[in-house]
């Protein structure tokens, strides 16, 4: 048993110091001091010993497993510094190595306009709203005056969602006007900047998916006066004070009187291009008077009250203040023209 032994103690210690990983470390624990490892069955047999030997043998068994364990120990405390050195070897920081520079976005133009426009009627005294993009009919169409024979109201320039041309996506952000009107009453000054939809076949100048930027002011004594002073101001803070402004008679059935705004193209300065398709100038806005019988249906008396409303086109504004030539640019996401910007 002495022999067994002495044998089991060197093949142990030469196994230990061979075990390079920690599994393998472990396979050598239990192959020699495991419940069924050769240290354990070689124990078992202390029965057969006799009294005299009993005592030897059990002190030269304790002395092995000691041993075992203390190689154990030892070998298990060298494998885990030698993972740490290699640890900390792969993940050493070099901090003398140039940074990777980072690629930080930035607002896209149209937005970068949004907000100067949203600071600009801030500053004037007007609040932001919003309201839905799928919209009734009724707030869409009935309530801006828009009767059921409107060129607007068809099938060919709406997108409707139900049969019964109830809901649609809304072609303007005016129903957030009657929304205003119809929630807080007057005195009142707001804009509602937002997505609307209509069926425009894609050029330089139109989408069928562009964002509005409609107005509306109602108080005691409004006047049309009160209406090109305001758009004038807008419109110059934009683009500079000295942009040219031009306003036309027009009809829209949610104002009385009616006009429309152009600006003198940015691009040709007025002289005509494919910008502005040969005119000189772009139309940027529609407005007018608010007509007196919105006002009655939003429960507003026309004759104490009076107000004005203006739509515009993001887009277009977007498009005279960056020198932008093409609506199309805007929405094809390509990094060569937003870089740019």
């Amino acid at each position: 048993m002495k022999e067994q032994l002495e044998a089991i103690r060197a093949l142990a210690l030469s196994a230990i110091s061979g075990a390079e990983t920690g599994s393998a470390l472990e396979a050598v624990r239990v192959q020699y001091l495991g419940k069924k490892g050769e240290l354990t069955a070689v124990l078992k047999q202390m029965g057969s010993l006799t009294p005299q030997e009993r005592p030897v043998m059990g002190q030269l068994a304790n002395e092995v497993r000691s041993a075992v364990e203390t190689a154990l120990e030892a070998q298990a405390a060298r494998l885990a510094e030698k993972a740490l050195a290699e640890k900390l070897a792969g993940e050493t920081l070099d901090v003398t190595i140039p940074g990777k520079k980072c690629q930080v976005g930035h607002k896209h133009p149209m937005y970068t306009v949004l907000d100067e426009i949203k600071e600009i009627f801030i500053n004037m005294g007007f609040e932001i709203m919003d309201g839905p993009e799928i919209e009734q009919a009724d707030y869409n169409f009935t309530k801006l005056n828009a009767p059921e024979n409107h060129p607007s109201r068809d099938w060919t320039d709406t997108f409707y969602l139900t049969e019964d041309s109830s809901i649609l996506l809304r072609s303007q952000t005016s129903p957030m006007q009657i929304r205003a009107m119809e929630t807080y009453g007057v005195p009142i000054r707001m804009i509602s900047p937002g997505r609307v939809y209509r069926k425009d076949e894609v050029d330089a100048t139109h989408s069928p998916m562009f964002h509005q930027i409609e107005g509306l002011v109602v108080d005691k004594g409004i006047t049309m006066a009160d209406l090109k002073g305001t758009l004038n101001a807008v419109i110059r803070e934009i683009y500079g004070p000295n942009t040219v402004t031009r306003f036309r008679p027009h009809h829209f059935p949610f104002t009385e009187p009616s006009c429309e705004v152009d600006i003198q193209c940015h691009k040709c300065g007025g002289a005509g291009c494919p910008t502005c398709k040969g005119e000189g100038w772009i139309e940027v806005l529609g407005a007018g008077m608010v007509h007196p019988k919105v006002l009655r249906g939003c429960g507003i008396d026309p004759e104490v009250y009076s107000g004005f409303a203006f739509g515009m086109g993001l887009e277009r504004l977007a498009m005279g203040q960056f020198k932008i030539s093409d609506l199309r640019l805007i929405f094809e996401n390509d990094a060569r023209f937003l870089e740019q910007f």
